[in-house]
């Protein structure tokens, strides 16, 4: 690990809102090209990263549409950057077929979705969580990501700094899934000294430019990089490829690649997932909230505690991978898991995945652009404790 660049780090006590706080974030994290167009209610997320790189050195591109921002991404990172896209609604779905493509290059860049309502233009200005599944099935074929969640400013500035992290400790897409409230929310977000910030190195190759594989890997499955430029020869497709990143359209590689792809996430699960957790052990009723719908939450699980009710709280920072392991632990010993979301059922279908049977999962859905009645969480919790 290394420590942040002091130049780029904004260390004080700031009040920011969640895009902003997003920017701070990938700034300290060492990201030092973003592309981007604009949409809605994401834009202030680049229009500070626009303002601040001249200061601190890096590139802002406003690019035509989004396809062309993540593919600007994935060639940035090729020729030695940390880059990162900023979206939305419509724009996420833009980005999908690039992302896989992100996946099978094993490129690590990041992608900011500040979540509104949809499905299609949707409700532009207005909140939402519905792209939840997207963000884990939206592109083709198998491959996987990591998903981080926050609910806060503060806690946005340090996920985009955990996803950089990630997504160069596993080269992969890693993605942080805002949604419009934390986004547009201000508060107090506390930036400490750029020596106190941890930051992962890209893993770079030590083999000579002639003995470089682009993808051979060792035990944890993630290969190291070489950038364009730097005298290593390498191909990189989309293609099955092989060890050298040559296409090879047999049954042996592509079982071997994807195999790979998928396991060097899925194998680490443990080492991913994070989890805030508050008297969940012994409850009868685990209350599974992310963003937004967490801090909603909070008055509900106050108040079935106060009627009597033991109440657990599971709040997820990261959504992908799924914290599967705890949920299969939590299922034969509660009454009901609810999971209240932003969406007509997203998350929930996970949850119920994983306690298989072992306990009733009760979806609080919520549309319309705003946010849960806390009364509403309330009496499904109450529902779900007789």
């Amino acid at each position: 690990m290394a420590s942040a660049d002091p130049k780029r780090v904004l260390t004080g006590s700031h009040y920011l809102d969640g895009d902003h706080a997003c920017t701070e974030g990938a700034l300290s994290a060492g990201c030092d090209f973003v592309a981007g167009y604009p949409i809605t209610p994401s834009t202030e997320v680049v229009e500070r990263f626009a303002a601040r790189v001249p200061r601190v050195g890096g590139t802002f591109i406003q690019m035509e549409d989004e396809i062309a921002s993540i593919t600007a991404v994935l060639g940035a990172v090729w020729g030695g950057a940390k880059a990162m896209t900023v979206t939305s609604g419509p724009g996420f779905s833009l980005m999908m077929e690039n992302i896989g493509l992100g996946a099978m290059l094993e490129t690590p860049c990041v992608i900011i979705n500040v979540q509104r309502g949809g499905p299609s233009t949707g409700l532009p200005t207005m909140v939402g969580q519905a792209d939840i599944m997207q963000a884990r099935w939206g592109s083709h074929g198998d491959y996987e990501i990591i998903a981080l969640a926050p609910q806060s400013p503060q806690e946005a500035y340090y996920l985009v700094i955990d996803a950089f992290n990630l997504a160069e400790r596993y080269r992969v897409p890693v993605m942080v899934m805002l949604d419009e409230c934390i986004g547009h929310m201000t508060e107090r977000v506390v930036i400490p000294a750029a020596e106190d910030i941890e930051i992962t190195p890209r893993r770079k190759t030590d083999a000579a430019p002639g003995e470089y594989l682009p993808f051979a890997v060792g035990a944890d499955m993630v290969p190291a990089m070489a950038h364009a430029g730097e005298g290593h020869r390498y191909h990189v497709t989309g293609l099955t490829h092989d060890e050298r990143g040559y296409p090879v359209m047999t049954a042996e590689c592509q079982d071997k690649l994807v195999r790979r792809l998928c396991d060097k996430i899925r194998l680490n699960a443990d080492e991913i997932v994070r989890l805030e957790e508050d008297q969940v052990d012994g409850c009868e009723v685990a209350v599974i909230s992310y963003g937004i719908t967490a801090r909603v939450a909070r008055a509900a699980i106050d108040g079935a505690r106060a009627a009597g009710i033991r109440v657990g709280s599971i709040r997820l920072l990261t959504i992908w991978p799924f914290c599967e392991t705890r949920i299969r632990e939590l299922a034969p010993q509660v009454k009901g898991f609810v999971v209240p979301e932003i969406n007509y059922g997203q998350l929930s279908l996970e949850v119920e995945r994983c306690a298989a049977g072992r306990a009733p999962v009760t979806l609080v859905p919520h549309m319309g652009g705003n946010v849960h009645d806390p009364a509403d969480i309330q009496r499904a919790i109450e529902e779900a404790a007789k």
